[in-house]
């Protein structure tokens, strides 16, 4: 008897968010490939995906598709509405899933969902109040009817637990850079179209103190290099580069670009000397991920996120002061420089989407 598992493919086109795009689309690529045996994947997607989710996931069974579009489709199960397309083993790499009443004991049913970011829950801080209703509304829905909740980190495994329901259902497996995340052949030229320079310390996303905090760490390190900051907003440029001229910096250092794709983040990070991390939220961090991959020196705000995931592959700053002494000590000289990317490239290398693969069919299995 063959078991399928039938994974959520909502961003495939027009994703709302470009890192759960792309968590979506390589786990799902990472469960065709570690199927084990009497197992295969097919796939529920809204209207008009199916093309593309056999394009980009080769190996899929087969493609359920909905005859609602995805914002229509994720209204519907907001509701708890599941059109034709409930029952059984369903698993999404977001909270986008039919989470309505079945059942696992008789009919072998499970649903199980996936969460990266705990900032609906922990104040909702630049959420648009639909986007927030709807994470809170659909964790609810998770409450009753979720088989599993999966969160990338044993931190965010306790907090989950502390504002829900769910208790033993939480689980833990992480997340990873992009399958084959490496500096691209054109990475010179394709710097060059972003008009960003070819040495300078990447900074990644954060609230606008945290952003000044990373800022004046790059100033009290006495670090002369420009600056980048990813992952902004359309139209936040001159805001961020007004809180960099308030940290200190001169404005025509600072290179802010806004949600880059996968091989031009490769880019960015190849001429990057170090990575600044000054978030404190409770979420996956992406973009260190990536930097760990490509073995670039990470400094990062001390939240417990950022701990568990550098482990001993970066430096994490206590205080503000600390960010610009950590940032001195890795860039005090080119032997400290290759010790730091050494570790953070270690590091990066016990991140993999296909033993992230292994572990989900495992809790399936388990279930």
């Amino acid at each position: 008897m063959t078991a399928t598992l039938r994974v959520v493919l909502d961003q495939l086109t027009t994703p709302t968010d470009a890192n759960l795009a792309m968590a979506e689309s390589e786990l799902a690529r990472a469960l065709v490939e570690t199927a084990p045996r009497g197992c295969v994947v097919s796939a529920i997607v809204p209207a008009n995906h199916a093309d593309e989710a056999e394009r980009l996931i080769p190996g899929l069974k087969d493609v359920a598709q909905s005859t609602l579009a995805r914002r229509e489709l994720t209204a519907a199960w907001q509701l708890g509405v599941a059109p034709r397309l409930g029952g059984g083993l369903i698993h999404a790499a977001s909270l986008a899933a039919p989470l309505v009443k079945h059942d696992r004991v008789h009919n072998h049913d499970q649903t199980v969902v996936t969460l990266w970011d705990l900032t609906p829950w922990l104040g909702g801080e630049g959420m648009s109040k639909p986007a927030l209703m709807w994470h809170r509304a659909m964790l609810k829905r998770a409450e009753r009817h979720a088989d599993a909740v999966i969160v990338p980190t044993h931190t965010m495994a306790e907090q989950l637990r502390e504002l829900s329901r769910l208790g033993s259902r939480v689980r833990v497996i992480s997340g990873a850079a992009p399958e084959g995340f490496a500096v691209p052949t054109d990475a010179v030229g394709r710097r060059r179209t972003l008009e960003l320079p070819e040495e300078h310390i990447l900074v990644a996303p954060g609230s606008p103190a945290e952003l000044r905090t990373a800022f004046a760490a790059v100033v009290d390190a006495g670090i002369e290099l420009p600056v980048v900051v990813l992952d902004q907003a359309e139209g936040r440029e001159p805001a961020v580069v007004d809180i960099a001229v308030s940290a200190g910096l001169v404005a025509s250092r600072v290179h802010v670009r806004s949600m880059l794709d996968v091989a031009d983040r490769a880019a960015a990070l190849a001429s990057a000397r170090a990575m600044v991390a000054p978030s404190s939220a409770s979420a996956f961090p992406w973009r260190v991920l990536e930097a760990l991959r490509l073995g670039v020196p990470v400094v990062a705000a001390a939240s417990e996120v950022h701990k568990e995931v550098l482990f001993d592959g970066g430096l994490v700053a206590e205080d503000e002061n600390a960010f610009g002494e950590s940032l001195a000590q890795v860039m005090g000289s080119d032997a400290s420089h290759r010790r730091f990317a050494v570790m953070a490239a270690d590091r990066g290398r016990g991140f993999s989407w296909r033993v992230a693969a292994e572990s989900v069919w495992a809790l399936h299995a388990e279930l």
